[in-house]
């Protein structure tokens, strides 16, 4: 990852202050530990407080808080809080080298001549957008994508290489598609027939993503068999996941990957779901749910619970009974030696009456 700006340009894209050489020039960024002329990292964690004495980085990103004990030699760059700031620092990277660097439309894409194309937008090699689709202003639109029929896509979205949002289905203002994604594929519905076989049932619904919402690679969405499969603004769909058709998930989630999300779940909104946690169809899950990984769902959830396990319960509940799964053949050889105990007893109580 590189560009080249002054200490004094990024300081003032972070709302910072420059302690140092404001022309200082800065090429790339770096681990802390690994600093080098002409990087830029950050100090967030007191654990590595030591390096900052010693790491070759032009400049730091630190908090206006801190207080050297010695000398250093990087620039520092002051803001409230070191890892939001760096954070905001990458993305401010991002847009700059797309602004520069993707422009214009490739003459080896494919755009339907009644699909409506927005100001600024890059479309890569081999696009394919159908009739009727609608593209927001400054999209990028990567390589290899497939835009169905009547698709619409708001403002600002990236939409990474081999990714594919089917015909309907609505995305709005400033989310992201990671490379493979399917938005609007068919629901898996099947009705059960009399000899045996399944008949597929139709999915004529779409998929809504409101503003800011994120999904990542190789990430499936289905559509909805009626209405809409729906995933709430600004919410974070991890790689690999799996939601199914009809589900609602709610606003500012996070689901890590390889989770999955049966059909026709309604999730609340500022959930958190730990990765391969599996939630069955048809529940409804609480605002505020939290999950550890590799939980599984099969009952509704209330609001703000912390689940654990398969089938998942409440979490300290379930450390406090891990404890005993760990120990649970020693249990059962001490119960099975009791039982022996008391036979024993038993028996000799017997005896002591027929004497």
């Amino acid at each position: 990852m590189k560009f080249e700006f002054t200490a004094a340009r990024i300081a003032q894209a972070l709302d910072g202050v420059v302690e140092g050489d404001e022309n200082a020039k800065i090429v790339r960024v770096s681990k802390i530990e690994e600093g080098r002329e002409g990087s830029i990292t950050f100090l967030a964690n007191p654990k590595y407080t030591p390096y900052i004495y010693t790491t070759n980085a032009t400049a730091i990103v630190c908090s206006k808080s801190f207080v050297p004990d010695k000398p250093i030699s990087s620039t520092l760059i002051r803001v409230d809080d070191p890892y939001s700031s760096f954070t905001r620092l990458l993305v401010f990277y991002q847009k700059e080298k797309e602004n520069k660097k993707l422009k214009g439309i490739s003459l080896r894409s494919h755009i339907h001549r009644k699909a409506k194309i927005g100001k600024n937008v890059y479309v890569g090699d081999y696009v394919s957008i159908g009739a009727h689709a609608e593209i927001g202003d400054g999209c990028k639109i990567y390589p290899n994508v497939t835009i169905y029929p009547y698709a619409k896509i708001g403002k600002n979205c990236l939409i990474h290489a081999g990714s594919i949002i089917l015909n309907e289905c609505e995305i709005g203002d400033n989310c992201i598609l990671q490379p493979g994604s399917i938005v609007g594929s068919d629901g898996f519905g099947f009705a059960p027939l009399e000899d045996g076989t399944y008949m597929k049932i139709p999915q004529t619904g779409n998929v809504i993503l409101k503003d800011n919402v994120e999904i990542g690679a190789n990430a499936t969405i289905d559509r909805a068999t009626m209405g809409s499969t729906v995933v709430e603004h600004g919410t974070k769909i991890d790689n690999l996941i799996q939601i199914g058709h009809n589900c609602v998930i709610g606003s500012d989630c996070v689901i890590a990957g390889q989770s999955g999300v049966a059909g026709s779940t309604k999730m609340g909104n500022n959930c958190m779901i730990g990765g391969q946690t599996g939630i069955a169809g048809h529940l409804h899950i609480g605002n505020g749910v939290q999950c550890g990984g590799k939980s599984g769902i099969f009952a509704d959830v209330p609001d703000n619970a912390r689940l654990m396990g398969a089938p998942a319960f409440e979490g300290h509940e379930f450390k406090r009974t891990y404890v005993h799964f760990r120990n649970l053949n020693k249990i059962v050889k001490e119960m099975n030696d009791l039982k022996k105990q008391v036979a024993e007893l038993q028996a000799q109580l017997g005896n002591n009456k027929k004497e």
